[in-house]
């Protein structure tokens, strides 16, 4: 089985195309994609996370 990918913060920023201070008050309102803190105090996403969380944006939009 194959492991998941993990995006590093700065690619979903980058793929969002927004600010991290944006992305930091998104998650203070409890929006956002789930957030992996590794040991070392990185972040990560995994990119299904992000896709299912995309796919729920924009079910709520439409």
């Amino acid at each position: 089985m194959a492991r998941p990918q993990m995006l590093k913060l700065a690619e979903v920023l980058a793929e969002l195309g927004m600010s991290r201070a944006a992305f930091y008050r998104m998650r203070a309102r409890k929006q956002g994609p789930r957030l992996y803190k590794l040991p070392n105090g990185q972040l990560r996403v995994r990119r299904t996370d992000l896709d299912d969380w995309l796919a729920d944006c924009e079910a709520a939009a439409a």
